[in-house]
């Protein structure tokens, strides 16, 4: 990224980022600045010219995240006049420090545990990962053994839940001690709509550089109907590169159909460049539900599928179809929201069920950040616009907005753990909407918590939890063990001698935040969680919303504390109801609550149960 500019110093955060900068919270300590790491890419691809080994983001996602975590205040940010207002990070007076770590093809394990020994080093205070991806071992992620260490040493490490949803079993970061965020959006979109010659109109997401030359109709034709003769008519309907015919397709709009494959970079850049005045991407698949406000080079509007087809049904009807497509317009308020992205990943965790996966959602969609000038807006080489600023989607940019509570809640409480920290945040987290329903998903159906977690951030409340679910760094290790990883494995990520307990350990005495009990059947489950006090003497009192099916009992019912710092310990007694049991009712997992409250604080832990 080169050096850090003025604007961004202040306190502190740190970001290891995908073709990134980062972020830190040095307080009182040196400002680092930028470093890179690159042996384990040099390993695999040889030497590189004396250029290629810089710090400077390339590639623009680094500078995003990194103003997201610890921007400051800047008045006047706009993207093409959208979205006009003051940006600021979530800690916006933080010192910070960029790890570039990948570079182009990719991220070596031996440069991203580097980046992790240089942080830790450097004496970060957090963290913030916007990288990852799917692994089947604790012990062989680099990120989980990095990030290990960076919390042994007092480091909240905050990581992105991964961009693979709407399926189950996708979330990556699934260590227990990573905080794993996934994205959902914002109370603001930017709209164009789209108006065909039959005067129906669709609303469409877009953030266009150009308007259409005037409020006139355009000629209406398909990527299949404008295809070169050499061209397959696979690629042409995506507008792929080459596959147009500027004969066919000057001076009108065409349609474009989203490409899974290429994504929707590709399409806008062939239609300019045969001469289309704009284009509609068109989604061809009825779970692409996620409209990224992209800053496309020529006037575009992006439907959702039922409105695509009927653009599609229209084309084919009319002798002449014809449309036009409006600016982009910033939208605010909309209801609702949250709504979880359905690219943001889902549980269950693949490697330990018994670990709720991911932990928070965050907003992660049409976020506004700063961005690298050293690249087009766009990413593309024939695109020459260059902006500092500009609209990004997924959950690296929702891992950030938590990296920047963090590093407020650092400020405000230096004595409290990484998982005190944690554990505030997700334990102040809401599961409604701005309409005080529950979170949807992006089909506007009820989202659960594989898609959010323990909710959504609500930093005024994580500076004043009540009470914390703290662990430490045995209890991580207890819980390795407790997985069958033997002492050697072990001892590999924790770098010191470590003898696994002779007494076997039990999962459900893990004092995560959350509650997950797996094979429930007709047993009784016992689970145990200890609570520390942060704030006044109060009494706390349970309430639990069992799921269908289930009775959840918690003993004792109120918990009483004297003074800051005193811990006390609950069990939480789960069976299913007899019928269910017999009837085989239950088959999938079902989610819960508790919650302890003194009357000001509210303590709210979901909990997931498995019959």
């Amino acid at each position: 990224m080169g050096p850090i500019p003025s604007k961004w110093r202040g306190n502190g955060i740190c970001q290891i980022d995908n073709f990134n900068d980062s972020n830190k919270n040095y307080c009182n300590r040196k400002l680092i600045g930028a470093r890179y790491f690159y042996k384990g890419y040099e390993a695999h691809e040889g030497k590189q010219n004396a250029s290629f080994y810089t710090a400077r983001d390339t590639q623009g996602h680094g500078s995003h995240t990194l103003s997201i975590a610890g921007g400051n205040f800047v008045q006047g940010v706009t993207v093409f006049g959208n979205g006009n207002g003051t940006a600021k990070g979530g800690s916006p007076k933080s010192r910070v420090a960029a790890y570039k770590v990948c570079w182009p093809g990719g991220c070596s394990d031996a440069d991203i545990l580097a980046g992790f020994e240089a942080a830790i080093s450097d004496g970060v205070d957090v963290l913030s990962v916007s990288l990852g991806g799917r692994s089947e071992n604790l012990l062989s992620d680099s990120i989980a053994i990095g990030s290990f260490h960076a919390v042994d040493s007092g480091v909240v490490v905050v990581s992105s839940a991964g961009n693979s949803g709407p399926s189950f079993e996708t979330v990556f970061n699934v260590a227990p001690w990573l905080f794993t965020v996934a994205a959902s959006t914002i109370d603001r979109d930017f709209t164009s709509y789209v108006t065909l010659g039959d005067n129906k109109q669709f609303k469409g997401t877009s953030l266009s550089y150009k308007d259409l030359p005037s409020q006139k109709f355009y000629p209406l034709i398909t990527g299949e109907d404008a295809k070169h003769s050499y061209a397959l008519y696979i690629d042409a309907k995506y507008c792929r590169y080459g596959t147009l015919d500027v004969e066919k397709v000057k001076g009108k709009i065409v349609v474009c159909l989203e490409d899974e494959f290429f994504g929707i970079v590709v399409a806008g850049p062939e239609a300019s460049s045969a001469g289309a005045v704009g284009m509609i991407l068109a989604s061809d698949s009825e779970s692409f539900y996620d409209f990224i406000a992209y800053p496309h080079v020529l006037p575009t509007s992006h439907l959702n599928y039922s409105d695509s087809q009927y653009i599609s049904s229209y084309i084919q009807t009319q002798k002449n179809p014809v449309a036009y497509i409006t600016k982009p317009i910033t939208e605010i308020p909309i209801i609702p929201t949250p709504v979880i992205a359905s690219f943001s990943s889902r549980g269950p965790n693949n490697i330990q069920p018994s670990i709720l996966k991911p932990d928070i959602t965050a907003p992660g969609v049409n976020i506004i950040a700063a961005y690298s000038e050293a690249t087009s807006i766009s990413g593309l080489t024939s695109d020459n616009r260059r902006f500092p600023y500009t609209s990004m989607s997924g959950t690296s940019m929702s891992c950030p907005h938590v990296s920047g509570i963090v590093g407020l809640l650092k400020t405000l409480h230096p004595e409290w753990s990484p998982a005190a920290i944690k554990s505030a945040i997700m334990t102040t987290a809401s599961k409604l909407d701005n309409i005080k329903k529950p979170i949807k998903d992006r089909f506007y159906e009820n989202a659960s918590p594989f898609a959010y977690g323990s909710g959504h951030i609500q930093p005024d409340l994580a500076k004043d939890p009540g009470l914390i679910y703290d662990l430490n760094v045995t209890d991580y290790l207890n819980l390795l063990c407790a997985i069958n990883q033997n002492h050697k494995k072990i001892e590999a990520i924790y770098n010191k001698p470590f003898i696994c307990p002779k007494y076997s350990y039990n999962m459900l005495d893990f004092n995560y935040p959350t509650i997950t009990i797996l094979d429930l059947g007709d047993k009784i489950v016992n689970a145990s969680r200890i609570v520390t006090n942060v704030g006044p003497p109060s009494t706390y009192n349970v309430k639990t919303k069992a799921p269908n099916g289930i009775s959840i009992l918690v003993e004792p019912s109120s918990l009483k504390f004297n003074e800051v710092g005193e811990k006390k310990s609950f069990k939480v007694v789960v069976k299913a109801m007899d019928n269910y049991v017999k009837e085989g009712a239950i088959m999938d997992y079902v989610f819960g609550e508790l919650v302890w409250s003194n009357g000001n604080n509210r303590v709210r832990s979901t909990i997931v149960v498995k019959l």
